[in-house]
């Protein structure tokens, strides 16, 4: 492990450790003191974080956005904030700190007993939404997680998610998919982040007008086990509850070829995605390329 990797390492072992100890509004003072601090140096992630909201609000002047980019920091440290403090909330505080619209498109399928696939992008505070569907649903779920260096990072994200009573299984391995789909034809619930994939296996789309990849594993899931695909979008108001939009379904299209199935699938979550995004832009937090056009100029329009 390299002096880098164990400062990382360190540092979050210390979020963990300590931020969940303090009392909620000092924890809240904090992650709003350390993000407009990592605002004010306009590092690359914030500038990274400016130029992807310039896609989704395009006439939006300089100024707007560096407003954009200062409250897409606070949220995100207050999505850090809340993850460090997670495992020490009570059952009701977790209950009473996410207020889902349209829940019944899940609440319905798992009555049913058909497999569930709930598909968000990175949006507000996504853990807090999977520990609100294990507490106050009172139903588990599988879940992806990329491996990360150092290995002992990995660990203790897989071990807070566990503790909030998540299955994680690793992104890599390629045994995933099928435990995936194991679970979905047991009538279970599955939750993937699912708008930014860069791999040669990602479905390209339109988004805000320019091309990208998601992951195909939604939509392949969702047409190999009959389970039901839920688009979800998240954003934090200024109360101290999460709000969040479960989308109606994506229906897996009656003909075509599975790859074309797919396109369609991918392009309607696609779309789903861009809406919340769209209506609480602050709240998304993709602070690395995204756009095709950004990682190879060659595809980016003329």
């Amino acid at each position: 492990m390299s002096a880098g990797e164990r400062l990382t390492d360190a540092l979050y072992g210390v979020g963990w450790s300590t931020v969940k100890k303090l009392p909620e509004p000092v924890a809240v003072r904090l992650g709003r003191t350390i993000a407009d601090a990592v605002w004010k140096q306009r590092g690359k992630g914030v500038q990274r974080l400016e130029s992807n909201y310039a896609r989704v609000v395009p006439d939006a002047t300089p100024e707007r956005l560096a407003e954009l980019s200062r409250a897409g920091m606070r949220s995100y440290l207050r999505y850090w904030m809340e993850s460090f403090r997670l495992p020490a909330w009570s059952r009701e505080r977790v209950k009473t700190g996410f207020d889902p619209k349209d829940i019944h498109y899940l609440t319905d399928g798992l009555a049913s007993g058909q497999g569930m696939i709930l598909a968000l992008p990175h949006m507000a505070n996504y853990d807090l939404a999977g520990a609100w569907v294990t507490t106050k649903l009172e139903t588990p779920f599988t879940t992806v997680a990329e491996r990360l260096k150092p290995e002992t990072l990995y660990d203790r994200f897989v071990a807070y998610r566990e503790g909030l009573g998540m299955e994680v299984l690793p992104h890599s391995g390629g045994s995933a998919f099928g435990t995936l789909a194991r679970r979905l034809r047991d009538g279970g619930l599955v939750c993937l982040v699912a708008d930014r994939d860069l791999s040669a296996s990602g479905v390209e789309v339109d988004f805000f007008g320019e091309k990208t990849r998601i992951p195909a594993g939604p939509a392949l899931l969702a047409q190999q086990t009959g389970a039901l695909l839920l688009p979800v979008t998240l954003w934090y108001d200024d109360s101290p509850v999460m709000q969040g939009q479960v989308h109606p379904p994506i229906e897996v299209p009656e003909s075509g070829t599975r790859a074309e199935k797919t396109s369609v699938m991918a392009q309607a979550l696609a779309d789903a995605f861009a809406t919340g995004i769209a209506d609480h832009p602050e709240d998304w937090h993709m602070l690395q390329r995204l756009w095709l056009a950004d990682l190879d100029p060659a595809k980016g329009p003329s």
